[in-house]
């Protein structure tokens, strides 16, 4: 029976197996899949599809009958009465890291599904462990999974992946889950992102100032190799080309130093914000001025950032966050590059 394609009960739901057979059936009312006056199959028919009991199957039909959804008619069957509001979405959305940028793709993913979802955030500070945990103990309780793979190696590196990630992620429904933020190699065709490319935006974002940065003797990118919260190998790779190709002098440090001295006619790359407060409070002890002695571009823009008129490098954090909700309301699958631009504010 057509009904019973779309009907979807989990064996191993904490979720009460009459209360998935309602859930079931107002959802697909709901988004047209079963129609009014369309009858529904019958309790017999019903219990032996999923191996349920009668008792089981009678229970949901006669809740569904005292909320007027379906009607009982004598020896023909029950059927659709009304239309009931959709129940709500229960999504988890599990992020690496709680920061600025971060916060700005929650709160625009929240604003776009606005109340037609409840929306639980996790986060896992990088660690492998409270990632696997955290959709073990959930994976039966959401009809969504945002997720943003970000991991801190042994050796306190950057990792996108590992195996176990991959298994438990495998046992998600492809169309319950979303990665967010990267990029996910032989995972990425079959479940919907909304994503970055780290190494090809930071070369395109440097490309477009390529006039400016000439003017300076040498490009120096702080990237901390060893981080609480580490970042991207990707982006190292993508400056290296961006430097070899155009023929920069350039460098890579872990850190700027409280005593570190500053020389004019640089211009440094910085991802941290502590690195990006040292370099402007040693440049303006020694009187040096953003964009004319020294140069600086920060990754990732921050609502200080532009108050500072400090230039960054920058994806589009809150498109980020609509474009995964999007995802969810219209419930198809997309793949979505977002913008990465630089933004000028003069500070190099």
């Amino acid at each position: 029976m057509e009904v019973l394609n779309y009907m979807q009960i989990r064996e191993n739901s904490r979720v009460p197996k009459y209360k998935q057979i309602i859930d079931s059936i107002i959802n697909n009312i709901s988004i047209g899949n079963i129609e009014i006056n369309q009858k529904l199959p019958s309790i017999n028919m019903l219990s032996e599809e999923f191996y349920l009991s009668r008792d089981t199957v009678e229970k949901a039909y006669n809740i569904l009958k005292e909320r007027n959804i379906i009607v009982s008619i004598p020896r023909r069957g029950n059927y659709v009465a009304k239309v009931e509001a959709k129940p709500k979405l229960n999504i988890l959305l599990l992020v690496n890291k709680l920061s600025a940028y971060k916060m700005s793709i929650y709160h625009s993913f929240i604003k776009c599904i606005g109340d037609k979802a409840n929306i639980d955030l996790q986060v896992y500070h990088c660690n492998e462990l409270l990632f696997l945990n955290s959709l073990k103990n959930a994976k039966v309780n959401y009809d969504y999974f945002v997720v943003m793979p970000h991991f801190k190696t042994e050796n306190c590196g950057h990792a996108s992946y590992t195996d176990e990630v991959y298994k438990v992620l495998d046992e998600i429904p492809r169309k319950q889950l979303i990665v967010l933020d990267n990029l996910l190699p032989n995972i990425n065709e079959s479940v919907s992102t909304v994503y970055q490319e780290f190494d090809k935006d930071i070369y395109d974002a440097l490309s477009k100032g390529i006039d400016r940065i000439k003017k300076y003797s040498k490009v120096v990118l702080v990237y901390p190799e060893k981080s609480f919260y580490p970042y991207p190998k990707r982006i190292l790779l993508g400056f290296r080309r961006f430097c070899v190709e155009k023929g920069l002098d350039f460098d890579i440090i872990n850190e700027v130093g409280e005593d570190m001295v500053l020389k004019k006619g640089t211009l440094f790359i910085t991802i941290e914000e502590s690195d990006l407060v040292n370099f402007i409070t040693i440049a303006r002890q020694n009187n040096l001025q953003l964009g004319t002695d020294v140069g600086i571009i920060s990754y990732n823009d921050t609502p200080l950032k532009e108050l500072l008129g400090i230039t960054v490098m920058s994806t589009d954090f809150a498109e980020m966050g609509k474009n995964a909700a999007q995802i969810i309301l219209d419930n198809k699958h997309a793949s979505i590059k977002v913008p990465f631009n630089l933004i000028d504010r003069n500070s190099f």
